[in-house]
């Protein structure tokens, strides 16, 4: 990524995490405390008048991996 790029991304990360406070501390706590494989990640999205739709991931190798190679990534 170029630094105009990775500049843009963290303004854009702050401001998420601004908005959506106890959102980014929880995941930020969930990360912190690892993922091992087998773990089962759940989400549940519920747009106004709709009713909540729901899907879940078993945590794979694969994606141990790539949190590691973007976790070596941050500047």
């Amino acid at each position: 990524m170029n630094p105009q790029g990775m500049m843009q991304f963290l303004s854009a990360l702050n401001t998420f995490k601004n908005n959506h406070p106890k959102f980014a501390s929880f995941i930020e706590l969930v990360i912190k405390g690892g993922l091992p494989e087998g773990t089962v990640v759940e989400i549940t999205v519920t747009r106004p008048g709709e009713d909540p739709i729901t899907a879940n991931m078993k945590v794979m190798q694969s994606d141990i991996e790539l949190m590691q190679t973007l976790k070596e990534m941050k500047p």
